[in-house]
């Protein structure tokens, strides 16, 4: 690569790198994930910058890029470690403001890691159905189907059901 390309990744890098941890957060639940999954990412990105054509579509390229390498994670084998005691509680970051915020994540880690990716990119990325199904490879009519079962099952669950902060009122959508 060279100097006007490395000097435009980095110029990519800077300006879209908190959008793009927000979706690698909302993709992994946790933000040391979200880190590693986004780092992981733009080094593929990175490794590709000289073969990327159309520049316009590079959030779209990065946010394939994210959700590839976030199946590639869940794929492998977890090497978990047990311990007799739990570790300390981690304090609250600038994502957990709000016991609804909070509701709304423990919420979104219930669901399937196909629904989850599919509710992110759809309505935290606003992603239009088609881009949606792009970017995860599937029909729009997976994408269709899948965030319908994924917002069912957060209007049914009980932390987001009945509170009207939420929007979503019991027979919400129904």
């Amino acid at each position: 690569m060279d100097e006007q390309g490395r000097a435009d990744f980095h110029a990519y890098v800077i300006a879209r790198s908190g959008a793009l941890l927000r979706t690698a957060y909302l993709l992994t639940g946790n933000r040391a994930d979200a880190e590693d999954l986004l780092q992981v990412s733009l080094a593929k990105t990175y490794l590709a910058w000289d073969r990327i054509r159309d520049r316009e579509a590079l959030d779209g390229y990065v946010r394939r890029t994210l959700v590839n390498t976030q199946t590639s994670f869940w794929r492998r084998p977890r090497r978990e470690s047990l311990y007799d005691q739990l570790p300390e509680v981690p304090g609250r970051d600038q994502h957990g403001d709000s016991d609804l915020h909070d509701a709304l994540w423990t919420a979104l880690g219930q669901l399937s890691r196909k629904q989850r990716a599919a509710v992110v990119l759809r309505y935290y990325e606003d992603l239009t159905e088609a881009e949606t199904a792009r970017v995860l490879g599937v029909s729009v009519g997976t994408v269709k189907s899948t965030t319908s079962r994924a917002l069912a099952a957060l209007r049914e669950d009980p932390s987001l059901r009945d509170d009207p902060r939420a929007g979503l009122p019991s027979g919400a959508f129904r």
